[in-house]
């Protein structure tokens, strides 16, 4: 498969999960680089959380644009998901690296299953009728949980901050996923910033490429997704995430 296709369908699966499901484009990005192009790990994790960082912020645009993005709690999650995988990150060293990989995979195939058995109906009413006081401290404790998740075990933070958004703080699927994408702009470019001050540049070539194709195809996801009936999308969600789920485990162990 050529370098132009194999950055392609990474930044189709990658962009689709992110505009639709915020999910991290390095659940798809890094084993397809991995696997169809013999990369160094280090790099193509690199590459992916750059390609991150422009899909989740035109995707948070987009929810944001439509109303459904929780600027303020999404801020106090992110600031404390990054304190706490900074503090969390130096026992990262002692969890073998292909722990994260799996348990990342079967979070994705999981939480897509979860989302066509068990839609997310919760409407902006509802959220609205929430404590703010309250939410605030959750948003923080969540944060914290995250944080602490992704620092021990390296990865895994876009499908975990969906699945607390929803499950536990009550939001909507459209404003948990703007939310997500909206923490993740930030939590990518942070963590692509670092890999290439630590690694160096990767082929530039493979960069712009996934970078590119993952923003268009997060643009497209987004915008189709915030003009989506609440049941649709989460069919739509669960049915992406699934198939993303099995192709992962696919290239992961055939």
């Amino acid at each position: 498969m050529t370098t132009f296709l194999v950055c392609l369908f990474a930044g189709l699966g990658a962009g689709l999960g992110t505009g639709f499901a915020g999910m991290s484009a390095a659940a798809v990005i890094s084993p397809m680089l991995i696997a169809f192009l013999d990369m160094e790990p280090y790099q193509a994790i690199g590459i992916a959380l750059a390609s991150d960082v422009l899909a989740s912020a035109v995707s948070a645009y987009t929810y944001g644009k439509n109303k459904n993005l929780d600027v303020k709690n999404g801020l106090v999650m992110m600031v404390t998901v990054m304190i706490f995988t900074f503090i969390s990150s130096y026992a990262a060293s002692f969890v073998p690296s292909n722990t994260m990989g799996g348990f990342s995979t079967f979070m994705t195939l999981l939480l897509g299953i979860k989302f066509i058995v068990k839609p997310v109906m919760t409407t902006k009413e509802t959220m609205a009728a929430a404590d703010p006081k309250k939410r605030f401290v959750q948003s923080m404790v969540c944060g914290i949980v995250i944080g602490c998740i992704c620092g021990f075990v390296g990865a895994g933070g876009g499908m975990m901050m969906l699945l607390i958004l929803t499950s536990v703080l009550g939001y909507e699927l459209k404003t948990a996923v703007g939310t997500s994408v909206f923490i993740m702009t930030f939590t990518a470019f942070t963590g692509a910033a670092s890999h290439f001050a630590i690694g160096g540049m990767p082929d530039l070539t493979i960069l712009v490429l996934c970078v590119i194709s993952t923003l268009i195809f997060a643009r497209i996801a987004a915008v189709l997704a915030n003009k989506a009936p609440a049941k649709l999308l989460n069919q739509a969600t669960g049915v992406i995430l699934v198939i993303l789920g099995i192709a992962i485990l696919a290239m992961k162990y055939l």
